[in-house]
C-alpha cells in the first residue's frame, strides 16, 4: 500500500497531468496507491479540481488547509519505499543556472556538516516507512532535513535518481529568501541532532569558556594594577581607560546569561510535551465516494486524516 501526498499551492492547471501520470504508473506496476492532495491554502481552482478527481476516483483524498501553513504542515502522511528514508536526486535538473548553482552549493553544505551525504536534500520526492514520522516531528520549514532527522535516530537513508520535469504551468513558489531560511534551518537541524536532548552540553560549555575567559582578563588586569603600584619604575595603570575591562565584563555578563538559558533548556526539554500541531483543516473528501465533510472535532493529529 502506497500513500502519495502531494502539498499543493495554486497548481489548478498541474492537477489533472499528475493524477494521470500516478494513475499510469499504479495500473502498469500493480501498485495499490491512494493519492493525497493537500491544498495549502490555494488561492486558485486547485481545491475545485481535487473535489472533482475525488469524486471521480475513490483512490484520490483531499485535504484543504485554511490557509497557506507551508509545505512542512502539509507533509500529513508519508509512502513507503525502499530503505527507510529514500530521497530524490535530480540528477538532470531543467532549472535555472543559478538556482541549480545555489543548490548545489546548500546541499554539500547540509552533507558536510551533518554526515548525511545526498545530492539533493532539497528534493520534494522522498519515500518512508511509516515509523519514520511516528518518531520525528517536523515545522517550519525542516521537511527537507526529514532524511538527516531520521538518520540521527539510527534509520537507514539512502537516495534514487528522478527524472526532472520541467515547469509547463504556473511558477515556482520558491524565490531568494528561501537560501537564508534554509542557512538558518540548517543550523537549527544541526542543533537538534547534535544538541537536542542535552542543550546544556553546548550552551553550558560556550557560557562555561566565555565565564573563564573574562575571569582570567579580570584576574590579569588585577595584578597588573597591584605591580604597577607596587614598582616604582612602572607608570600606574588606570582600569577604567582599558578596553580589556569592558571585555572581560562582557564575557562574564554573556557566560551567565548562556548557562542561565542553557539550564532553562535542559528543564524545557525535560519536561516540555509535544506542541500541537501548526495546521487546520477546513475541509476534506471522504475517501469511499468523495463527498466533502467539515472536520472532526478531535481531528488533532496527522493520523486522523487518514
Amino acid at each position: 500500500m502506497l500513500s502519495a501526498v502531494i502539498p499543493v499551492y495554486n497548481e489548478a492547471s498541474s492537477l489533472p497531468a499528475l493524477y494521470g501520470e500516478l494513475d499510469d504508473v499504479s495500473r502498469r506496476h500493480g501498485y495499490k496507491l491512494e493519492m493525497l492532495f493537500v491544498d495549502d491554502g490555494s488561492t486558485d481552482a486547485t481545491w475545485e479540481r481535487i473535489r472533482q478527481l475525488a469524486a471521480d476516483d475513490p483512490r484520490v483524498r483531499g485535504i484543504r488547509l485554511r490557509r497557506n501553513f507551508g509545505k512542512a504542515a502539509a507533509l500529513l502522511e508519508q509512502i513507503e519505499q525502499g530503505l527507510d528514508v529514500v530521497s530524490g536526486w535530480k540528477k538532470v535538473r531543467h532549472d535555472p543556472w543559478t538556482k541549480v548553482a545555489l543548490s548545489r552549493i546548500f546541499n554539500w553544505m547540509v552533507s558536510r556538516l551533518t554526515g548525511v551525504m545526498l545530492h539533493d536534500h532539497n528534493c520534494g520526492l522522498k519515500c518512508y516507512r511509516p515509523q519514520v514520522l511516528r518518531e520525528i516531528r517536523i515545522y517550519g520549514e525542516l521537511h527537507r532535513f526529514i532524511p538527516v532527522l531520521a538518520a540521527a535516530r539510527g534509520y537507514r537513508v539512502g537516495e534514487r535518481v528522478i527524472h526532472h520535469r520541467p515547469r509547463r504551468f504556473g511558477r515556482s513558489k520558491y524565490g531568494m529568501n528561501r537560501i537564508l531560511k534554509g542557512f538558518l534551518d540548517l543550523l537549527t537541524v544541526k542543533f537538534l541532532t547534535g544538541f537536542g536532548q542535552r542543550p546544556f552540553h553546548l550552551l553550558g560549555a560556550v557560557g562555561l569558556g566565555a565565564l573563564l575567559l573574562g575571569l582570567v582578563v579580570l584576574f590579569y588586569l588585577a595584578v597588573w594594577w597591584v605591580v604597577s603600584r607596587q614598582v616604582p619604575s612602572m607608570e600606574p595603570i588606570h582600569l577604567h581607560q582599558r578596553a580589556a575591562l569592558y571585555y572581560s565584563i562582557a564575557l562574564l555578563m554573556m557566560g551567565g546569561q548562556l548557562l542561565s538559558v542553557g539550564i532553562l533548556a535542559e528543564m524545557i526539554t525535560a519536561y516540555q510535551g509535544r506542541d500541537a500541531d501548526t495546521y487546520s483543516v477546513a475541509e476534506r473528501t471522504d475517501a469511499a465516494v468523495g463527498k466533502i465533510e467539515p472536520p472532526s472535532p478531535t481531528s488533532q493529529s496527522p493520523s486522523s486524516c487518514r
